[in-house]
């Protein structure tokens, strides 16, 4: 395969493990219930954060494995064959399993699906040098796969609420299949597992793109369960509805992540980095505060863009900083932040909306994103220099 043939088949890895995981979002409440479980809040929240637990403790054992053995592309198959089978295994025993069973299940989907989504970005960045090109590249699948994910998985509720999960089982089988016709550009073995892993000791740095990466994922994880809620009873949304409205903000993320990841190879990181997070915590923070449904929509706009402009300036970052023996260690480190930072959006922002309310909610949401970039920035800038 040509580079670029490889570039988009690598992103059609990307773009499915994410419209995977996003079909499940708009519908959560009726899924949960569908399963089996109570349609409480708290429920979905262990429901979605069973999965991103797992990113956060396997994210890191990927990337190690895979810089030791110096092969990317077997684990990238098996990740999304794997997580495939978990998808098929949850809608197949639909009703029958104990909610218990149902997060364990997840607990092992969530372990499988995050190598091959980890493994596809760290690929794109071994591609070539031109670094913020291949992570927007990865960046406009990201952001395809939850823009396309929340309308379809709406759409699809509406009609049975199980139906996301075998769609979601069907789009990371075919990207199972479709690696393998991917030339594996993995460097030289690293010294060990171990030697591997101490990368995020020997270079510090790293913490840089890791927090932003946070703060970006935070924001999905907050909308996916947060603002579905909160779409739901504050302004009366279905299912449909409710994907529409998220991908006012998975749409510009996606659209604009490849022109910014360009833009980032011209310019540098910093300035897209920095730009983004002056206002990112603020618009957050309105989208709850705003009293119509336009405006809120307008809102989820402007994070789109404004997360459009920081995510693939991030991970070009993070491969700018890694040699390339040490970038799957590097990329799987981002990527554990990045969830992380989800899972702490989906529980911290249930857990607000819960006990104190909704605009609450994204009021803290939108504080602690402004403080955490607040903290990051003058690394950023020291770095960038």
């Amino acid at each position: 395969m040509t580079e670029r043939r490889e570039r988009v088949a690598l992103a059609a890895v990307v773009f499915a493990t994410l419209f995977a995981q996003v079909l499940l979002y708009p519908g959560i409440p009726d899924l949960v219930a569908a399963l089996g479980a109570s349609t409480s809040i708290d429920a979905s929240t262990w429901f979605l954060g069973a999965e991103f637990a797992a990113f956060v403790a396997f994210a890191g054992v990927w990337g190690a494995v895979s810089d030791r053995t110096g092969r990317r592309v077997p684990y990238i198959t098996a990740g999304a064959v794997g997580g495939a089978l978990c998808y098929a295994a949850l809608a197949a025993t639909a009703g029958t399993l104990s909610f218990p069973a149902l997060v364990a299940l997840r607990v092992l989907q969530g372990a499988l699906t995050v190598g091959a989504f980890s493994l596809a970005i760290t690929m794109l960045a071994d591609l070539s040098s031109e670094r913020g090109k291949n992570m927007g590249a990865a960046g406009l699948a990201i952001g395809l796969g939850t823009a396309l994910g929340a309308p379809v998985g709406g759409q699809l509720t509406d009609v049975n609420p199980v139906l996301p999960l075998w769609a979601g089982a069907l789009s990371l089988g075919i990207a199972g299949l479709l690696a393998l016709f991917v030339t594996d550009r993995a460097p030289d073995r690293a010294a060990s597992a171990l030697d591997a892993l101490r990368t995020l000791r020997r270079r510090p740095e790293l913490a840089v793109p890791y927090t932003f990466g946070f703060v970006d994922r935070f924001t999905a994880g907050f909308f996916a369960l947060v603002g579905t809620y909160y779409f739901r009873d504050a302004f009366g949304l279905d299912g449909a509805g409710t994907g529409l409205t998220l991908a006012l903000f998975f749409a510009p993320f996606a659209l604009l992540q490849y022109p910014f990841g360009r833009l980032s190879d011209r310019i540098g990181r910093t300035l897209p980095i920095a730009g983004g997070s002056a206002l990112y915590g603020v618009v957050v923070a309105a989208v709850g505060l705003v009293p119509a449904l336009l405006y809120a929509q307008v809102g989820m706009v402007a994070v789109g863009v404004l997360g459009a402009l920081m995510a693939p300036a991030t991970m070009a970052l993070v491969a700018d900083l890694t040699a390339e023996t040490e970038r799957g260690v590097g990329m799987a480190g981002f990527n554990a932040a990045g969830s992380l930072g989800f899972l702490v959006g989906i529980v911290g922002g249930s857990y607000v909306a819960d006990e104190y309310g909704y605009q609450e909610a994204f009021l803290a949401a939108g504080g602690a994103e402004l403080l955490l970039a607040a903290v990051a920035l003058p690394a950023l800038v020291r770095l960038g220099r």
